[in-house]
């Protein structure tokens, strides 16, 4: 279906979902957000795509924040549906089984911080900048900022950054654990294509049980981690692209993975 806010385009098995506001710096109001919950629950349930791209349009952000207009009249009750609404689109990303690339490009802050956090992978152009300044307009980061910079980054740096609200270049962002790589601008595309085509070209069942023994190993105690990874393991076996990669590794020959 086509959406107002958002753009969707297929290369082979990869998708990518633009974000197209440019003339608002790609801020996510209400309809972005609804829109983009739409457009990855729609790539996970599409077999034909295995690997999504996040990005935003134009040159200047990936996502600058909220749509602070909007945010204006809101009261506090509707400022908890806002939040919650916000929070499901990144638990959707983060738990969607399948990888999701952020291409970071320029300003990701506030709400688009928090959006590329939940992405598996964040891969960052040299000229981007980072932040989480809701503290300047006398609030908190509200999609899970909070929480999401606290385990990437740990609490020190998660406390700095959304106590003082500053911003921090992509360097400095990699230092963290915030950004997975960091290249020149005029890398960026090339460098996300190709990681996207070599996840695409990876066994789809694999990606998924390394994403939920990751996700999921992180919020509990070691030894539930570990049977969790044990059990998933054990179900690789149980498909043909086990079948297909260790007999391909055998042959020296290149795997072709199918996904069952």
């Amino acid at each position: 279906m086509a959406f107002r806010n958002v753009t969707t385009s297929d290369r082979g098995a990869v998708r990518t979902l633009t974000v197209n506001r440019p003339d608002k710096l790609n801020a996510l109001n209400r309809e972005t957000i609804g829109e983009l919950t739409l457009a990855f629950r729609q790539a996970a349930q599409d077999d034909a795509v295995r690997v999504v791209v996040l990005a935003g349009a134009g040159d200047k952000a990936f996502v600058a924040g909220a749509d602070i207009s909007e945010m204006t009249a809101w009261s506090p009750t509707r400022a908890q549906a806002a939040s919650r609404a916000g929070q499901e689109l990144m638990l959707t990303i983060e738990r969607l089984g399948k990888p999701v690339l952020a291409k970071i490009q320029g300003y990701a802050l506030g709400g688009g911080m928090e959006l590329a956090m939940a992405c598996h992978l964040r891969v960052a152009s040299d000229r981007a900048k980072f932040g989480q300044p809701e503290i300047g307009l006398g609030l908190i980061p509200g999609f899970g900022g909070t929480q999401r910079l606290t385990r990437l980054a740990g609490r020190g740096a998660a406390l700095e950054l959304c106590l003082l609200g500053h911003q921090i270049d992509a360097a400095r962002a990699e230092r963290l654990g915030v950004v997975t790589r960091v290249v020149p601008a005029d890398e960026l595309d090339a460098t996300v294509d190709g990681m996207a085509d070599q996840l695409a070209a990876a066994a789809p069942l694999a990606l998924k049980g390394i994403l939920d023994a990751v996700i999921e190993g992180a919020e509990c105690a070691i030894d539930q981690g570990l049977a969790f990874e044990t059990q998933g393991f054990a179900i690789a076996f149980s498909t043909d692209d086990m079948r297909e990669g260790t007999g391909a590794f055998l042959e020296r020959r290149k795997p072709s993975f199918k996904g069952s």
